[in-house]
This record gives structure tokens, sequence and C-alpha cells, in this order.
């Protein structure tokens, strides 16, 4: 595709300053933008769950291609891309990873391009990292006489966790060893984040999102008529009494001063109202900042369900997965490239937030690498656009795709340049 077909300007031979490249790149931008909107509906109308994204990764490379300039590899981790792109010299590797996978949820109706596929939604804004990467991917392909280096975008599947008995996510593709050849020396990745106004950022020094760990826990009790409960043991007893007890864990057994979120979301079991449950099922999830913290809870849950189960008459299975660990921030880089984001967004659009307990597998890249992972802000409270994610009212203004890519690609240029 020709330069002239994505940008109003005559394309420069070299930038003055700074000043002058980010002026050049907002224009461009601007230009794209329309294109790109339209990009993000269509992806957002085609939603597709963990491992299962075959039309999203059609869509990705064949605009990939559209743009030209990159080195592609395909089916990583199942339908992921890495698409790699030079400078006119060698130099530092940069690395912009977007998730693409979306979430079963049902999409109300209303948007003109709401989701055509029944009970599944891009309610985490998936849609959005997609094309931020996108458009981040053809602004640096138009000026890669501009720079030395190399920046790889990792398009990833799966990030919100491979269906049960598969792999998948940010893990598998570092198994498979997407970072190498060109190890980066520094990855980026955004997510949308319904606190802030669109236009905003948000960032963090150090620990930016939380661990996830999942627990299934399994109580096996005796039937028996509900007349004659002495001749059962009741598991729905027994789970109860675990379910207040592992509350204790949290005001009782941690450092109050570290951060942990201990939650059971499922208790299920019973076969009719007048029977002694023989079966309980719990399912829950431990959230914590802190990798001592996260080792501490799990001990914890094994001895009180253990306690519990002994002193009852009934026995237990307990499965405890550990999904995803904590994603913690570069501090250097992040004070490296702040400069960057208040230059770019504007020094009152750059806001510092406390860690989120919500979790994210790019965790994983920046165990491996130094890394930035910031919020784009998407809300419009006048527009009524503030649903939060991973619920049907989602949504997003989609001014926030312009401003992601703006700052994506000047953390690229200027960590090259640097």
């Amino acid at each position: 595709m020709p330069d002239d077909a994505v940008t109003t300007s005559t394309h420069p031979r070299s930038f003055d300053s700074v000043k002058h490249r980010d002026r050049y790149v907002a224009d461009l931008v601007a230009h794209l933008e329309p294109r790109l909107i339209a990009t993000r509906r269509e992806l957002h109308q085609h939603p597709e769950l963990s491992n299962r994204e075959v039309r999203t990764s059609r869509l990705l490379l064949h605009r990939l291609r559209e743009i030209g300039g990159f080195e592609l590899r395909t089916n990583v981790a199942h339908h992921g891309i890495v698409a790699t792109l030079h400078g006119r010299q060698p130099g530092r590797v940069v690395g912009i990873r977007a998730d693409m996978d979306a979430l079963p949820i049902d999409e109300p109706p209303g948007l003109p391009f709401a989701s055509t596929v029944p009970g599944v939604m891009h309610a985490c804004g998936h849609d959005v990292h997609m094309t931020v990467a996108l458009g981040t991917a053809e602004v640096l392909a138009r000026l890669r006489q501009h720079f030395c280096g190399t920046v790889r975008f990792f398009f990833q599947p799966a990030e919100e966790g491979p269906p049960p008995g598969e792999v998948g996510g940010a893990k598998l593709m570092l198994d498979e060893g997407v970072l190498e050849p060109q190890r980066p020396d520094a990855m980026f990745a955004l997510h949308c984040y319904p606190p802030l106004a669109a236009g905003q950022l948000g960032y963090n020094e150090g620990v930016m999102m939380s661990s996830c760990d999942r627990f299934t826990i399994t109580v096996q009790g005796r039937m028996a008529h509900g007349a004659y409960p002495h001749r059962g043991v009741d598991a729905i007893v027994v789970a109860s009494t675990i379910v207040m007890m592992l509350q204790t864990i949290r005001s009782r057994m941690i450092d109050a001063q570290q951060p942990m979120v201990l939650t059971v979301g499922r208790m299920q079991g019973g076969r009719r109202y007048n029977i002694v449950a023989d079966e309980v099922v719990l399912e829950g999830t431990v959230r914590a900042f802190d990798e001592t913290v996260r080792a501490e809870t799990e001990h914890l849950i094994h001895q009180i369900v253990s306690n519990a189960v002994a002193g009852s008459g009934a026995s237990c299975d307990i499965r405890y997965e550990r999904l995803v660990p904590p994603l913690v921030n570069d501090r250097a880089l992040v004070e490296q490239m702040l400069p960057t984001l208040r230059r770019v967004a504007g020094d009152e659009r750059v806001i510092e937030h406390a860690p989120r307990m919500g979790a994210e597998d790019f965790a994983y890249f920046a165990r491996a690498v130094p890394a930035m992972f910031y919020s784009l802000g998407v809300s419009n409270h006048t527009a009524g656009i503030d649903g939060d994610i991973h619920t049907p009212r989602f949504a997003v203004d989609e001014v926030c795709i312009a401003a992601g890519v703006r700052a994506m690609s000047a953390l690229a240029l200027d960590f090259l340049a640097a």
C-alpha cells in the first residue's frame, strides 16, 4: 500500500525534532482513524473465545499484509501471530503485545456493530487492543526509514485463559520460543480501563495487577434421608463451615498490610430437598500482589479444609491451580517512558493509579523481559459509556483508539532512540 493511501502530507525525509515527529504521527493517526474504527467494529462483531480465534487471526494477517514490510510467524500458541518490523539499521528491539480473545457474555442489542455471535462478546476491550496494535504497526511501518532497531508485535490468543484441558495464552507463546531469536529489550502493552476517561492514560510503577489462582474443593459426605441426618455425613454443612473459615485467612491469618482477596464463587451440591447431601463442590479464586502471600494463602487453604473435614467424618479433594503471577512493571522502564506518555497525551491526562486486583497473563512476558503495562481510558460518562469490563454494559468511546496509537507509537520510537 503506497504512503499516499494513508497520509495526507508528504512523507518527510527526516524529522527536525521529536515535536516535528509527534506532529507527523498525530496527523497520520488522524487520517487512519476512520479505518481503525471500522476495523475495531469488525472485530467487535465477530468475537471468538480463547483458543478459537480463527477468523480474528485471518483478519489480523490480512491487515498486516496490506500494510506490508513485516516478517510474519503464524499459528503461534494455536492462532497467535508475531509480526516483526525492521528499521533502517539494526538496533534495540521493542515488543508490543495485543490480546485477541473475547468472553462468554451475551451483548445486549443496540449497537449497529454488536456481536453477531450468540453468547460471545468483546467485553474486555481486546478488539480495541488489537486495533491499537494494528494502528501502531501501520504508523511504524511508514516510519521504518526513520528509526534504527526492530519492533515485534505479539498478537496473543487466550488471554482470558484456555478452556479446561487445553493450554494457551502468553505462557504457551513463551514456551514456543516467541521471544527468540530477537529478544525484546522492552515490551509494552495496554488495557482498556473504564475508570479513566477516553484520552487519559494510567500507569503504575512496580506491581500493576495481581496474581490469579483457582481452587476447587470437593467435599465427600455420606447420603442419608433428611429425616435421619445422624445416619449420614452432611457435605453441605461441612462445605459451609469451610466457606466461613476460608474468610478468616484474609481477616486473621495474613498481614493486614498485604493485599489479598479470596472469593468462593461457586458452591454446588445436594440432590433433593429431603436428602442429606453426599457431595458439594466449591470453586474460588485467590488474588495477591506478593508471591509470599500467594504461597501462604495456598498453604492455609489446604490446612483449613483438611482440619474441617477431619473433624466431620467427611473426606475431600483439593485442587489448587496457579494460573497467572502478579504483573510487575519494570520501575526503571516506567520512569524512562513516563515523559513520553506525558508529552504525547498531556501531563493532566497521565494518571498514576493503584495496583488492581484483576489479573493479566502479560505478567509472563513481564517476567521474561523488562515491561510496561499501562491503562487506556475508554469511558465517556456524558454519553453513557461507563460500563465495567467483563459485563454486558462494557463499551468504549472510540476516540480512545487514536489516543492509544499515538501513545504506543511514541513509546516504541522513543525507546528505540534512547
